[in-house]
């Protein structure tokens, strides 16, 4: 059984089904759970009302073999240990980004602060307690195995990307394109969560440089908290820059098929604590990517190791000015070629079918492995 919100997280107006059946998983949406991101105080608030309404939840849920919990909400492992405690059930902690670590990253949080403290512990109780912890990358990995020992029960696996590598869709005859005249343009394409966390200020200043460029596009997909920096610019009359929400999952394919060289930002602090997953979905996509981020982290590191675009350091606007415009007036051909790289290696590596199942043998492992020892 999945427990999860009954709203939209991007777009909280957005309503789904109380109860359904898909493969067999029967999903239980909690009602007053979400309210959107915009805002850190209702995100709390959403947060709060779901896992006391998880906690109950799991309290009284018949047949209970075990418990997963990802790291969102955060606080989402507090529900988990109580039911764990309470019905001597089994955890596989998913760790998808490592707080308090993000908040004190970025300035949210006092290092020393009581409530860093608290959620410090948190962290190590639910470690510890986990049969199986499973986080997206190495420096994930090294950051968790400083908080608490956790030896061979800690496994690195990447999450997989929403779009099939294995079907290839062309940026021409592309229905998005043609729905926002980007037929005839060079597009940069951003696409997913607007965070502090990914600054975008340096892309939006070389996307400004490049203004002469007349067929040259920056389209930024997706909302957040940062969001803001890209309407700004668009207000301020950076012409070549276009804002967009998220797409609908059935058009993510050809969104991101948009895209003649896909962007990420992560930001420097952010290293072993948050991971961009949208590289996997440009990978899928089989496009180059441009990073702009610290040049020892994971998405430099698939960069290089499958050589597959280009890295630049936040601040470097006069180096990513002069590589966009390299780009732009290079070879097709050099592009397309890193782009079945990426592809070839999305499929070899991080398919849904080579990954998800792991995953679900992880899941079911650290079950298993309970039942088998309990008296």
């Amino acid at each position: 059984m999945v427990l999860t919100a009954r709203r939209g997280y991007g777009d909280p107006t957005r309503r789904y089904p109380a109860r359904e059946l898909r493969n067999d998983v029967e999903i239980r949406r909690i009602p007053f759970a979400s309210f959107g991101k915009d805002s850190m105080f209702l995100r709390l608030v959403g947060a709060a009302s779901f896992l006391f309404q998880a906690l109950l939840r799991g309290l009284f849920t018949r047949g209970l073999a075990g418990i997963l919990v990802s790291t969102s909400p955060p606080m989402a492992s507090l529900a988990a240990i109580g039911i764990s405690v309470l019905r001597r059930s089994p955890i596989c902690f998913w760790v998808m980004d490592i707080n308090p670590d993000q908040a004190v990253a970025l300035g949210r949080s006092p290092p020393a602060g009581f409530s860093v403290r608290t959620f410090e512990l948190l962290n190590r109780v639910a470690l510890r307690r986990a049969e199986a912890v499973v986080t997206l990358d190495r420096f994930m990995a090294e950051r968790l195995e400083a908080k608490t020992r956790i030896g061979d029960r800690l496994t690195v696996l990447p999450p997989w990307p929403h779009n099939d590598p294995g079907h290839r869709t062309h940026r021409d005859d592309n229905a998005f394109r043609h729905e926002h005249g980007l037929n005839d343009k060079f597009v940069f394409l951003y696409s997913g969560n607007h965070s502090p966390a990914h600054p975008l200020a340096t892309l939006i200043a070389a996307a400004w440089r490049v203004r002469d460029l007349g067929h040259v596009v920056f389209l930024f997909v997706g909302s957040g908290a940062a969001k803001r920096e890209v309407d700004e610019a668009v207000s301020a009359g950076v012409g070549n820059v276009l804002s967009l929400p998220y797409q609908p999952i059935e058009r993510i394919e050809w969104s991101l098929a948009a895209g003649d060289v896909h962007l990420i930002s992560f930001g420097d602090p952010m290293v072993g604590i948050s991971h961009p997953c949208k590289v996997y979905g440009s990978m899928a996509a089989a496009r180059p990517i441009l990073l702009v981020g610290p040049r020892q982290c994971h998405v430099a590191s698939l960069i290089r190791r499958h050589e597959i675009g280009w890295v630049h350091r936040h601040g470097d606007v006069d180096g990513l000015e002069r590589t966009v415009r390299a780009i732009v007036a290079g070879k097709a051909g050099d592009r397309e070629a890193m782009g079945s790289r990426a592809r070839e290696a999305a499929i070899v590596h991080y398919a849904k079918e080579l990954l998800c199942p792991r995953f679900c043998n992880l899941v079911l492992g650290a079950t298993s492995r309970t039942a088998e020892g309990s008296p």
